[in-house]
């Protein structure tokens, strides 16, 4: 499996690249549009062709690159199942896999960032095998906006809803093995890859809080809103097309 791991400076977000390089096809996992000949030249320098173009979620910060890879390349856009994304290409569900030569990921619904983020179990035919013997690999989960490194997304807008975070995580991502290695969709502060066991023992989010004390402490953050969320989130809802925003204030 060929992983890498991508950044945009203005709003920190990380896009992913898993590739089958024998199959020599790949999957962009959360493209950024300002981003988009960036992804194309490393796809173009290591031979791939790009398959998919895979959200966790419908972005507030950043507008999607996949409405302009997939006119430039023929991907596919796939979005989480509730997602209100009419014009992608296929809608995933909670557990679906989708595969690519050797490679699995595997669909983790991850809901309480948004009502439907999903985080993604990337794991291949190669790793399997190497459960069998001493030297095992980890597998690796995509966790989008539902675990970051030593944090996690906020809940206050997009249908968010803390009790449900506190659940996706506590639930879903934490019940995978401790060495199973997180890479989120954002950071903030320099880091760029942890594990499940070291976010269980040290994420201050939810260390030492229950369902309730989480909640309250969510719901008190009162965080700025996201500079791009008014042009982000209907671009967003359409692929990554741009549209009009109307100023009320001029009405």
């Amino acid at each position: 499996m060929l992983f890498r791991q991508l950044f945009d400076l203005e709003s920190s977000t990380y896009t992913y690249l898993i590739a089958d390089p024998n199959l020599q096809e790949a999957i962009l996992v959360d493209p950024v549009l300002e981003q988009v000949e960036r992804d194309r030249a490393l796809l173009n320098q290591l031979g791939l062709t790009l398959r998919y173009c895979l959200e966790t979620h419908v972005h507030a910060d950043h507008i999607t690159g996949t409405d302009r890879l997939r006119a430039d390349t023929g991907c596919l856009g796939v979005v989480p199942e509730r997602a209100h994304v009419s014009c992608a290409d296929r809608h995933i569900k909670d557990g679906e896999i989708l595969e690519l030569g050797a490679i699995t990921i595997q669909a983790i619904a991850t809901p309480g960032h948004t009502d439907s983020h999903m985080a993604y179990l990337v794991g291949s035919d190669r790793l399997k095998l190497n459960r069998q013997t001493a030297n095992v690999e980890p597998h690796l989960v995509l966790t989008g906006d539902a675990l970051l490194i030593r944090g996690c997304g906020r809940t206050d807008f997009q249908s968010g809803n803390a009790g449900i975070l506190y659940d996706s995580v506590t639930q879903r991502l934490f019940a995978l093995p401790d060495e199973t290695l997180v890479y989120p969709a954002h950071d903030y502060r320099g880091h760029t890859v942890s594990t499940i066991g070291e976010e269980k023992r040290w994420n201050p989010r939810f260390v030492g809080r229950d369902r309730q004390n989480f909640i309250e402490f969510m719901n008190a953050l009162n965080l700025p809103d996201p500079k791009k969320m008014m042009e982000a989130v209907p671009a967003n809802e359409l692929c990554g097309r741009a549209v009009a925003i109307v100023n009320l204030s001029m009405v």
